[in-house]
């Protein structure tokens, strides 16, 4: 039996149809590798000693850091709602996400063995796995559940930021087994800690933002535009192969400048001020905690202390540390506010 033309048609115009690759969001995404990799190189170059301690948690770069893990966040959203329509392929998923967890392991044994005292036991690599296992229960939920969950989580990062700060913590979730999920009040010091909590909130803006503009033409409007052989599309077509050889690089590079211009000897005193005022300064006003780290300061350099201790030959459980931890506390007391 011949079917129709017109039926064929008809057919063929009512299956969903695969949105096309968008040639732009590999191209964001490649550039987002880029300023990720620039990020990066600062951390390296603060660790070989070009950079003071803290630099590149401080200031502007914990905010170029932010945003950068928000855009690669927010394009996961993107790409796995486009991924996904008009059905779950679910061996692509799968494998994919195979990858992103078995690369996510090796971070964390990785920075395990070569910096125990900070390893990444809940990086950006783990977020993304586990974010993607959350996004496939949306992309099977109505668009208008998505969109409320979107809002709620959204509500509750501006409240526990801005409106009451820290209201949704407790040290309960303070353990790494329960750090993860974001509502701790101290985390363990990690080299990269992303947990579901609030990174989800632009994961989630562009899942729902995906789902709804899939309801217009803009993604074939976008696919319209091209750019999908630039440099940094093809870079963004490879973003965990790029993530994962990236950084042995850079750090090889940092390392390999050390012998052709050796970093400055390091200003204990300056860096002294900076880790203390105010992160050893619990519970004090402005006027106390300088009193403290002026006080402390003093006292380390007169006992010889200073430079063993920021290079970790002298740790802060040491008798000594704690002794002038302790008079400084007290010379500062006066001065705190009731």
């Amino acid at each position: 039996m011949t079917v129709p033309a017109t039926d064929m048609t008809a057919q063929t115009e009512s299956r969903p149809i695969r949105p096309p690759r968008i040639g732009l969001l590999d191209t964001v995404r490649g550039a987002a590798l880029i300023a990720m990799a620039t990020y990066h190189f600062s951390w390296d170059l603060e660790f070989m000693g070009y950079l003071a301690p803290g630099t590149a948690e401080t200031g502007w770069l914990k905010l170029y850091a932010r945003a950068i893990a928000s855009t690669f966040l927010f394009i996961v959203g993107i790409s796995l709602v486009l991924a996904s329509t008009p059905d779950i392929r679910w061996r692509p998923f799968w494998k994919r996400f195979a990858m992103i967890a078995a690369a996510a392991l090796l971070i964390s044994v990785a920075t395990l063995y070569f910096v125990p005292g900070e390893w990444i036991f809940f990086g950006i690599l783990h977020s993304i796995a586990v974010l993607s296992l959350v996004g496939l229960i949306f992309m099977r939920l109505p668009l208008v559940v998505t969109i409320l969950a979107t809002a709620a989580v959204t509500i509750a990062w501006l409240v526990d930021t801005w409106i009451a700060p820290g209201a949704l913590r407790s040290e309960i979730f303070n353990p790494r087994y329960l750090a993860w999920i974001g509502f701790a009040e101290m985390p363990q010091r990690s080299n990269d800690y992303v947990p579901v909590f609030p990174w989800a909130v632009p994961f989630l803006v562009g899942l729902a933002a995906t789902r709804i503009a899939m309801l217009t033409a803009l993604p074939q409007r976008l696919a319209a535009l091209g750019t999908g052989n630039s440099p940094l599309a093809r870079i963004g077509r490879h973003s965990l192969l790029f993530y994962l050889v990236h950084q042995p690089v850079l750090i090889a590079i940092a390392y390999g400048l050390t012998f052709v211009v050796p970093p400055p000897k390091p200003d204990f005193a300056v860096m002294h001020m900076r880790q203390c005022n105010p992160g050893w300064c619990a519970d004090m006003d402005a006027k106390s905690c300088q009193i403290y780290c002026e006080c402390t300061l003093a006292e380390m350099q007169d006992q010889k202390l200073l430079e063993p201790f920021h290079i970790g030959e002298v740790k802060a459980d040491d008798d000594r540390v704690q002794a002038i931890a302790n008079q400084c506390s007290v010379k500062a007391l006066p001065f705190v506010s009731p």
